[in-house]
């Protein structure tokens, strides 16, 4: 574990993991820039108290100050999702926010990692990232941190702005299990479905803890990733996420945007396409994504 001047982990955290009781991690990136204000701060809250509610000890993970916090207070949250200027954490950027003792929010892989150190074994979040449409090249950090790091990864599928069968073939190559939660095919985020097959279906929280300790006692590197249909009463018709997201590739295009701003951007014109429902079926993922990682962790602590 890195020293205690540059990582921490909040007390009670740190006493669930030690009494060996289920912990799940959460990415602070929703807080910002990913969701506007104040849904940000409010989604923050409503996934740790869906993770309480099911049993299990919410570990919400963010750079304060220069040191990355496993556990964020609810003051940090707010602190996070008032301040500007965050700066967004994949591995890359760890050295410099806690060399500039900056805020930062976590990603998909900078959570991995953190959660890795702390010794956290599940990780809810919304959506992964993945290959961006017309760009194999373009390949979101998310990916490799998945085929490194131990860590359970329950999400609404990749975000469906991106390429799904590649971030798919991508994932298979590198030998991390696409699991689907009570459902055969990938999800598309904002879709129940993208119709491309997972590697396997998962009924309940005990099957996915058993596949989870079956690849930890081979000592195989890398994650699983589980895949959830966002709540079906909610989820937009393939047909219209697809049609939203063409535009919002097109409004990209002309106005150049590119690398780090593009995910962002793209979300936000979703959003204006939609109506405002993308946002809607997002917030609503992504506590149904915590409870699921929640009941997966309970199922993990009770076969230790």
């Amino acid at each position: 574990m890195p020293p205690a001047d540059i990582f921490h982990i909040a007390p009670e955290v740190r006493a669930a993991l030690a009494g060996k009781r289920p912990v799940v991690a959460l990415e602070s990136t929703v807080i910002a820039p990913g969701l506007p204000r104040p849904r940000n701060l409010e989604t923050a809250r409503l996934c740790e108290s869906a993770i309480r509610e099911e049993g299990a000890t919410p570990a919400t993970v963010g750079i304060i100050n220069g040191v990355i916090t496993v556990g964020l207070t609810d003051e940090q949250l707010e602190l996070l999702a008032l301040s500007e200027g965050v700066r967004k954490v994949s591995r890359r950027d760890f050295g410099i926010a806690l060399a500039r003792r900056e805020h930062g929010a976590t990603t998909v892989a900078g959570t991995m990692i953190a959660a890795h150190m702390a010794g956290i074994g599940v990780f809810a979040t919304g959506g992964i990232g993945g290959v961006h449409r017309g760009d194999a090249g373009d390949v979101s950090a998310d990916l490799p941190e998945l085929a490194r790091t131990p860590v359970a990864v329950v999400c609404a599928g990749a975000k469906s702005i991106l390429d799904l069968p590649r971030t798919l073939e991508w994932l298979e190559t590198a030998g991390v299990p696409v699991l689907g939660y009570r459902t055969e095919t990938f999800p598309a985020f904002y879709a129940l479905s993208s119709g491309l097959p997972v590697d396997a279906r998962l009924d309940s929280p005990q099957d996915a803890a058993a596949i989870i300790r079956a690849k930890r006692a081979l000592g195989l590197e890398g994650g699983v990733l589980i895949a959830v249909p966002p709540p079906a009463d909610l989820a937009l018709p393939a047909d219209e996420m697809e049609a939203a997201i063409e535009r919002a590739l097109r409004s990209a295009a002309s106005a150049g945007i590119g690398g780090k701003a593009l995910t962002p951007y793209l979300l936000a014109r979703v959003g204006e396409f939609t109506a405002g429902r993308s946002l809607t079926v997002n917030i609503a993922l992504l506590e149904q994504n915590a409870r699921i990682a929640a009941r997966i962790a309970v199922a993990l602590s009770e076969g230790e």
